[in-house]
């Protein structure tokens, strides 16, 4: 672990990744090492955090915050997916992995968060009566491993999670199973998965175009659920391909007052029946688990971080700061 967050390390991802930003006399080790202190709540501020290193920084308390505003948005996704995978790595080597969940697929669970508001500190919010969001995220999680193994952070707080699939979609790797919510269900989305041998298990989105090609037929009963299955054919850019559509009729409506959950898969019966497609997509609260531990353990939403750079950066941070728990937790 020490290795991992090693400063030469720290630093290096900084020069492999900055675009704007360069080294002059704050190294970025320095900035994560002070942001930690906030993170994890030792102290209450960056201005508290400041005036305890102020002596071993060495430099003015506007050159720490400049350098903090300015953080590279792809800095901060890199320190997450780099110090991640070594995370990753020292669990794999020690044996401290959750068995798989539908082998040989590698799940991976994607969901958006976006930052709260925070105090009208800068000068242009000041006369807005509205709370500024700092930033927009997706985080994917591995849930076997327990990590956030990747995030995409976004410095728009109002722009929606679809916008960075452009993103996403790259990282897709063949074999993957990609567990995630409606508001990744996109046509784009779900072939651009495909295309990179991948699968899915994503819930219908109210205006997702499907042709009915088969009835609904009832597959059995989970919970409070009862469960149909039918096939939809889903057509994009001239492709068609033929789905899954798993559907859980509810006894007792959602609090939006929803009556049923539609889930759309391309596994295969004889790989997983309709009742484990539902478990699995069930299982995506695992992201959500994850934020609410961030939020409930860590300084995740620092207030005062008006710029959408630094905010970032803070949530980032908070990420790793998680992950450094769960590869702790592993053999406890």
């Amino acid at each position: 672990m020490e290795q991992v967050l090693a400063p030469e390390k720290i630093n290096q991802i900084f020069e492999t990744n900055a675009q704007t930003q360069y080294t002059r006399e704050l190294l970025f080790s320095s900035v994560v090492d002070l942001m930690s202190l906030v993170v994890c709540g030792i102290h209450p501020s960056v201005n508290a955090a400041y005036r305890a290193k102020a002596q071993q920084l060495n430099v003015s308390r506007t050159a720490v915050y400049d350098k903090l505003n300015r953080v590279d948005t792809a800095v901060s996704a890199a320190i997450v997916r780099e110090t991640g995978m070594s995370m990753a790595s020292l669990i794999e080597l020690t044996g401290g992995q959750s068995p798989s969940k539908l082998a040989p697929y590698k799940i991976r669970v994607i969901d958006g968060n976006c930052l709260e508001g925070t105090d009208h500190r800068l000068e242009v919010l000041r006369n807005i009566g509205a709370v500024a969001l700092p930033g927009k995220s997706v985080v994917i999680l591995d849930p076997e491993l327990r990590l956030a193994i990747n995030v995409f952070p976004c410095e728009d707080g109002h722009a929606i999670v679809r916008s960075l699939f452009n993103q996403i979609l790259p990282t897709v790797n063949a074999g993957e199973l990609w567990i995630g919510d409606r508001c990744m269900c996109t046509l784009g989305f779900l072939f651009g998965v495909i295309k990179r041998c991948s699968n899915f298990i994503i819930r219908e989105h109210k205006s997702m175009p499907t042709e009915i090609v088969s009835s609904l037929r009832r597959k059995g009963k989970i919970g409070t659920r009862e469960i149909f299955e039918q096939m939809v054919r889903l057509t994009y850019e001239g492709e068609s391909v033929l789905v899954r559509r798993i559907v859980l009729k509810l006894f007792k409506p959602t609090r939006n007052g929803e009556s049923e959950i539609a889930i759309l898969t391309m596994l295969p019966v004889s790989e997983a029946k309709a009742e484990i497609v539902a478990e699995l997509y069930r299982g995506r609260r695992s992201v959500e688990n994850l934020f609410q531990t961030v939020t409930q353990n860590y300084e995740c939403e620092i207030q005062t971080l008006g710029y959408p750079k630094a905010a970032l950066f803070s949530f980032c941070l908070a990420l790793v700061t998680y992950n450094i728990l769960a590869t702790a937790k592993v053999h406890v």
